[in-house]
């Protein structure tokens, strides 16, 4: 069985809300559209911490690769948004205890989040028609996953779909930016000039220290009360899967089957895609010290299309991989790190990490690879 910690163990009490208390707890106070909402009322479901009880990020500061280095052990995950020339990193060792960064990176204003109970790693652009939203945390799950809100509607969100459900802009669903979820070393070999965001966020956490401690575990369960749906028995509930949406197509591939192939071809909604894994990944959500959990690997979804060509991938030694037509050597991130095209960039494809449970919540139709 395993053991909560910290705000874990708090929501770990908590069961499903009434239709009736959706609107309020305690003595919050919200000015959301209660009359609007897409979802039935029951399926949302106290976490535990109140509005804001889990303080989102809202003026990040950044620092070094080199300053980083400091306190980020190299299997630790972190997630990566690029936009330009600018590439930072979120350590999970900062969101697990935040789950949300609202920022601007050049003149994208875009929000970072992860959902510690779902795995559920994701990037969001934050403009809404001509409005900038700053995003919190509503305290309230869907599915086990976070329902996140924005300050200026409080409307409220579904952070795995990115859609407003309950409130003003409910339907609407936000952009979602490629942010992938690798290690440590991986950002910080490929981004040496990168900026990470700072453990100086004028919140007291033991940064580093995983409160979910063996939470996902193969044997492990979501907790209860937290997820509606009935389970899909195709998987276990905590193995995670690469899920990937493009349009109305839904896959997922578990990563039981990928640490065994390391590279997989498919298509979705007729888009060719290739799948890489690779080791060197820490779980946030195993050990007590988050650099010490166990190697779970990470993954990059790219277009087989690159110019002219289409390209057929098969392993390279741990963490690379090649392509027969022209034999060049390709990294987790899609680069070429040499042969005839070293230096070309394949096509991300954005994805999740999600766990199977939280991904087939949303996506009941989608297809399984094992």
């Amino acid at each position: 069985m395993r053991k909560l910690t910290g705000h874990a163990a708090l929501v770990a009490t908590i069961t499903l809300t009434t239709a009736g208390s959706i609107l309020a707890q305690g003595s919050e106070r919200w000015k959301t559209d209660f009359s609007r909402r897409s979802v039935p009322a029951n399926e949302i479901v106290s976490g535990g911490p109140s509005k804001d009880g889990i303080p989102a990020i809202d003026h990040p500061k950044f620092v070094s690769v080199k300053a980083a280095g400091r306190w980020l052990a190299d299997p630790e995950p972190v997630v990566v948004v690029e936009t330009g020339r600018t590439a930072r990193a979120y350590p999970l060792q900062i969101l697990i205890w935040h789950e949300i960064v609202n920022d601007q990176i050049g003149d994208k204003p875009v929000t970072v989040t992860f959902c510690p109970l779902c795995n559920t790693a994701i990037a969001f652009d934050r403009r809404v028609g001509d409005r900038i939203l700053d995003f919190g945390v509503s305290g309230r799950l869907r599915n086990s996953d976070m329902v996140m809100y924005d300050r200026q509607t409080e409307t409220w969100w579904q952070q795995a779909t990115g859609e407003g459900i309950v409130g003003e802009l409910t339907g609407t669903r936000l952009t979602r930016i490629g942010a992938p979820l690798v290690s440590w070393r991986t950002f910080r070999e490929t981004w040496p000039d990168g900026e990470v965001l700072s453990r100086e966020t004028g919140h007291d956490r033991p940064y580093g220290r995983n409160p979910y401690t063996d939470y996902d575990r193969p044997s492990g369960k979501p907790i209860p009360g937290f997820v509606s749906a009935t389970p899909d028995p195709r998987l276990p509930a905590m193995e995670r899967v690469v899920a990937i949406a493009i349009g109305a197509g839904g896959v997922a591939h578990s990563f039981t089957g990928l640490a065994k192939d390391s590279v997989r071809h498919d298509t979705v909604n007729g888009t060719s895609l290739v799948i890489f894994w690779a080791p060197g990944t820490a779980s946030a959500l195993d050990a007590q010290s988050i650099a010490r959990g166990r190697d779970v690997g990470s993954t990059g979804v790219f277009e087989t299309k690159l110019g002219n060509r289409d390209l057929h991938f098969s392993p390279h030694g741990p963490g690379t991989f090649r392509d027969r037509e022209t034999n060049s050597t390709w990294s987790i991130l899609g680069r070429a790190v040499a042969g005839e095209l070293a230096g070309q960039q394949l096509t991300p494809i954005t994805h999740g990490n999600h766990f199977w449970f939280a991904w087939v919540a949303f996506r009941p139709d989608t297809r399984l690879v094992q």
